[in-house]
């Protein structure tokens, strides 16, 4: 069934009432593959069926909806609520004023300090949007098409300009694998060193590294191999040194509360969340006397790619290490090619003598 584009009192009631829908559209849309609880999905669907009063009540349905085991729908909500609440200082009186010229800027105003990565999101979610709209709204028996592509949108800037990610250097790294070994947490000592170890050691995500079930990993040889579930539901392997990690693996206590087989799990059986690994690593790098601007897990997968290519200098090796979908992702860490600075440097000493 089609809406008017308006078909609320006023501008922010109408674009909740399509938020709602769009949220609901892409619920329907993405991958179940990790859905845990049905029951949970009819509930948010039937809920996001009715009126939504404001943007806080849409965001709780979205992340019900992800601790239902539907993440992807952070991709795109989260954005939208940014757009969102960015157009509602504009003071509109209907979604029909809204063209491309004006979401680049509310994109702008709401980007400002994100990574690139971050901003393609916010582009994606924005065209993915609008596009919804153009083809679910009718009046009069026609549509209103937005048309938003945002092809010259200045956010995105390519590689250049492109924020370099905080990393370790090799110094660095080996104080911190030693503060991992002597780190002490209140409970679950073993498992907080083992999914640290295993994030550096492999340069996973660490939303991969919690999502280790005990059957993904298997023997070769010295190795652990290690199947992984990466983004967009794509598999991929990993391998690390059965030494560096087994005395830990073989003390991890079966959770039999958890029945999906998660490794990683707290004592009710749920899954370990990302910001409580970030605290992991805050610990142990506040202990190895390590300081960075940004102290998250996702520091170390980031670290992980810049010696993986300083050692091997194959920047298809980092981009298949990482699961990354572009050659133009991994080409960052060429950045921190240290041997050819060092050339740099030593043509500015020849011109000083």
């Amino acid at each position: 069934m089609k809406y008017k584009l308006d078909c609320k009192d006023n501008f922010k009631s109408s674009m909740l009432f399509w938020l709602g829908r769009f949220v609901k559209y892409k619920l329907n849309s993405l991958s179940n593959k990790e859905l845990k609880d049905p029951k949970a999905l009819a509930s948010i669907n039937l809920a996001l069926s009715k009126n939504i009063d404001n943007i806080d009540e849409l965001d709780i349905l979205a992340k019900a909806a992800r601790n239902a085991g539907l993440t992807g729908i952070n991709t795109y909500f989260n954005p939208l609520k940014k757009i969102y609440e960015t157009l509602c200082y504009y003071e509109l009186e209907s979604i029909t004023q809204i063209d491309e010229d004006l979401i680049s800027e509310v994109l702008a105003s709401c980007t400002g300090s994100l990574s690139d990565a971050s901003k393609k999101n916010y582009r994606i979610a924005a065209i993915n949007f609008f596009s919804y709209l153009s083809k679910q709204n009718e009046e009069n028996g026609k549509s209103h098409i937005f048309d938003i592509e945002l092809k010259n949108w200045g956010g995105i800037s390519g590689r250049r300009g492109a924020k370099l990610p905080e990393f370790m250097g090799e110094d660095e790294v080996k104080r911190f694998i030693a503060a991992i070994d002597t780190a002490e947490f209140k409970s679950n000592t073993h498992r907080n060193r083992l999914i640290i170890k295993i994030i550096i050691f492999t340069g996973m995500r660490v939303s991969e590294a919690i999502n280790l079930k005990r059957k993904d990993i298997s023997q070769e040889g010295d190795l652990y191999i290690i199947r992984i579930r990466g983004k967009g539901n794509k598999y991929r392997v990993v391998m690390v040194k059965k030494h560096l990690i087994d005395t830990l693996l073989d003390s991890m206590a079966i959770n039999y509360i958890n029945q999906d087989g998660y490794i990683f799990v707290n004592r009710n059986g749920g899954k370990l969340t990302q910001a409580y690994v970030s605290r992991i690593v805050e610990q142990i790098l506040f202990q190895a006397g390590i300081r960075k601007g940004k102290n998250g897990a996702h520091m170390l997968r980031h670290t992980f790619a810049t010696m993986l290519y300083k050692k091997q200098k194959d920047l298809v090796l980092v981009q298949e290490a990482l699961g990354h979908a572009s050659l133009d992702t991994s080409r960052i860490y060429t950045h921190f090619d240290s041997d050819k600075l060092k050339l740099a440097a030593k043509v500015a000493e020849e011109l000083n003598d």
